[in-house]
């Protein structure tokens, strides 16, 4: 045997070797790394999709007040029941705010007048209309201010929010007379005003609001008062 056929023995055995540690060692270990960088993968993937769903989780937490402080606002606005002992009070308390008359209130009617498209939108959001004729006496100053007052119970703000300070009504018209005269027969200066306006009901099938007034945690009370956002009526007005 040659030198030249000792060395091609040589290398063909150290190639035969490499092969050999090749398919028995590093082909499973690559194999082996490929695998868990692929979980690797994965698992960065689940763990970037958990931490989204966390950040959603805690900006849904520090929102949960002033959502659930909406929610009771919403309700008052249109509760799911008739609630009309609430309605009373809160025209009670505009009256007696603006010093009128609060002479009596009557459900039931026909609700007509400039606003009546006002009821196919309503019947269209699931709404129960329930109209009403209200009756004040007082000065005609004093009754425009109640009636601005009544028209902005629920008025939406330039943002595009809701501000609720009561039930959400649309007024159909407004009639003003001469009061009563007093016992000489002059005039008491008091005029009669007349409203005829519609509430509406939530259905209790669709009652997103079953909150309660009692707030959770953190979650401020909806006050009566006007923010200093310019706010425009969210119903409709009494004709001019």
């Amino acid at each position: 045997m040659t030198g030249r056929d000792r060395i091609v023995i040589v290398v063909i055995t150290a190639l035969a070797v490499v092969a050999a540690a090749w398919l028995l060692v590093v082909a499973p270990e690559r194999e082996k790394a490929s695998k868990i960088g692929a979980e690797v993968s994965t698992a960065q993937s689940q763990l970037s999709s958990a931490e989204s769903e966390v950040n959603a989780a805690r900006s849904a937490q520090a929102g949960y007040p002033t959502e659930y402080t909406s929610l009771v606002s919403l309700g008052k606005a249109v509760p799911t029941g008739q609630e009309v002992p609430s309605l009373i009070v809160q025209l009670a308390q505009a009256t007696n705010e603006k010093q009128v008359e609060f002479t009596s209130i009557t459900s039931g009617g026909s609700a007509g007048g400039s606003s009546s498209s006002a009821a196919p939108a309503a019947a269209s959001a699931g709404f129960t209309a329930m109209p009403f004729t209200f009756v004040f006496n007082g000065s005609f100053f004093n009754l425009y201010n109640l009636f601005q007052q009544l028209n902005h119970f629920t008025v939406r703000t330039s943002a595009g929010a809701l501000q609720v300070s009561g039930r959400l009504l649309t007024i159909q018209g407004v009639q003003l007379a001469p009061g009563a005269a007093s016992g000489s027969g002059k005039s008491s200066g008091q005029l009669t005003g007349t409203i005829t306006a519609t509430a509406y009901v939530l259905p209790a099938s669709q009652a997103a609001s079953t909150a309660t007034a009692t707030s959770p945690t953190g979650a401020q009370t909806t006050s009566g008062s006007a923010s200093s956002s310019p706010a425009t009526p969210a119903v409709i007005g009494a004709p001019r």
